[in-house]
């Protein structure tokens, strides 16, 4: 996640963010002057208020690119897009979707998505979707089947193999967590209730 900071005029304000950034648990990927990048994790939610907050109290404050404000719009409704595939069961044409949604080209969206985020929109959008299909795996009794299926996949086994390149993992390996997790819950429940 890419931060613009007004204020950054030297190195000693390099300096100061550097050790400020840490102390709210959030990692570095890089810093520059006008520029923080964070490393994102599954563990870290980002607050921007407490950023913000640490940033006023420094001295520093976010900038905000005439482009960021489309940058979230293209995220809400690619989480949109998801959430509408698995409601309906109908695939959605992400470029249309994008399209009709932002009232701007998919080519110049996907450009500054781009330029803006270091990735590929493409590659945002299916990276979207394999967090969603591990949450599936994990939270659900959904076959891969069902899942590729809502999520508009061509096959099973499309998303399997999709699965693996950016994960590492099986669908396997994230229905054992599942079964890891109800054995917990099952045993930490008693069998019979206290007389």
């Amino acid at each position: 996640m890419k931060l613009l900071i007004k204020g950054m005029v030297c190195n000693r304000c390099i300096f100061v963010l550097a050790q400020e950034f840490p102390k709210l648990g959030l990692e570095l990927s890089e810093i520059r002057l006008g520029e923080v990048i964070l490393k994102e994790t599954d563990q870290t939610a980002i607050d921007e208020k407490v950023i913000k907050a640490m940033l006023k109290k420094n001295g520093f404050d976010l900038f905000y690119s005439k482009n960021q404000k489309t940058i979230d719009q293209i995220k809400d409704t690619v989480e949109k897009g998801i959430q509408q595939q698995l409601y309906t069961g109908n695939p959605v044409k992400f470029s249309a979707l994008l399209s009709n949604e932002l009232h701007k080209d998919y080519d110049s969206l996907s450009s500054l998505f781009s330029s803006s985020e270091g990735c590929t929109l493409e590659r945002f959008i299916i990276s979207r979707k394999i967090e969603k299909v591990k949450e599936l795996l994990v939270y659900t009794n959904q076959s891969m089947s069902e899942i590729a299926y809502a999520l508009g996949y061509s096959s099973p086994a499309h998303l399997s193999n999709q699965l693996k390149k950016y994960t590492g993992f099986t669908s396997s390996y994230y229905k054992q967590i599942r079964l890891d997790k109800m054995t917990i819950i099952q045993e930490q429940s008693p069998d019979d209730p206290p007389s």
